[in-house]
């Protein structure tokens, strides 16, 4: 078991840095506030270094969470460049226009779809795909209270397209289930998934585009690090693309990587990673300066 370098300081390894491709939700905020040291280690960063990409999750268009993170206090000059899954899955829903695609998902996400001359079905029987963002209630419902409804779409092979590939995320003190956990669910019965967030490619096309016009040169990709706490989105994402990554091993983990010095234990986010067959090049509990 390869174990990562605990790196508890952003400032140790940033001037061997150009690019920090960061994850959001669980790194900067956990969805009802924000985290000061984090911003501030971005900020830190951008100003003495290099740019910061803020690379999500999130299926709405970048543009549309912006105000999130303002209302969450993160600040503007933690980041210089913004790319979600909602703008990687755009470019998949286009190429299946008109539809009509059943959505499931909660109102908040409908800007997913504005502009891309879509038609809507009511459910699986009028569709001709399904997209989701996640459920409907995430509050309160589980993906398996969807499993009746997608057992006929998997039976007539509908094609889901998933526009956040994350199982869960940390809200507030609760851990609440995203699209990905529906899209599993699918796997599960048979169904065709499709998904272009993290870990997937187009994201990071995406990303590394932003990263080359903030750059105004290629990207040296051995100059570029991610950042993240999803160990199948974040984690193995870096590894596919080939980049280092600084896996940040709390929130959704709990303690799990927490040694008894309270300091992160190299040997606890192994394993985790080991759990999912990847590795990373470094290891904290958060994100520091």
């Amino acid at each position: 078991m390869s174990l990562p370098l605990a790196l508890p300081r952003l400032s140790a390894v940033a001037s061997d840095y150009d690019i920090l491709l960061c994850d959001v939700w669980g790194v900067i905020h956990n969805g009802r506030e924000s985290w000061p040291a984090a911003c501030d280690a971005l900020i830190r960063f951008n100003r003495d270094h290099g740019h910061v990409v803020l690379i999500s999750n999130s299926p709405r268009p970048a543009a549309d969470v912006v105000a999130q993170l303002d209302s969450l206090g993160v600040p503007r000059e933690s980041w210089r460049a913004f790319v979600t899954s909602g703008d990687a899955t755009r470019a998949e829903l286009t190429t299946r226009a008109p539809g009509p695609a059943w959505v499931i998902g909660p109102d908040r996400d409908r800007t997913l779809y504005e502009g891309l001359d879509l038609e809507f079905a009511d459910g699986a029987e009028d569709a001709a795909f399904i997209t989701v963002t996640g459920l409907y209630d995430d509050e309160t419902e589980t993906p398996e209270d969807y499993r009746a409804q997608l057992l006929p779409a998997a039976a007539r092979d509908l094609e889901m397209i998933c526009a956040n590939p994350d199982h869960i995320v940390q809200r507030g003190d609760r851990i609440i289930y995203c699209g990905g956990a529906i899209a599993d669910l699918y796997a599960a019965l048979g169904g065709r998934v499709t998904m272009a967030g993290k870990p997937f490619d187009p994201i990071y096309d995406l990303s590394l585009r932003e990263a080359e016009r903030l750059l105004g040169r290629p990207v040296d990709r051995a100059r570029a690090l991610c950042i993240g706490d999803g160990v199948i989105t974040d984690v193995l994402g870096a590894e596919k693309q080939q980049l280092d990554c600084l896996f940040i091993a709390q929130g959704i983990h709990g303690d799990a990587a927490r040694g008894p010095d309270g300091h992160i234990d190299p040997a606890g986010a192994a394993s985790l990673l080991e759990a999912e067959s990847t590795h990373a090049r470094y290891a904290a509990l958060d994100l520091a300066w």
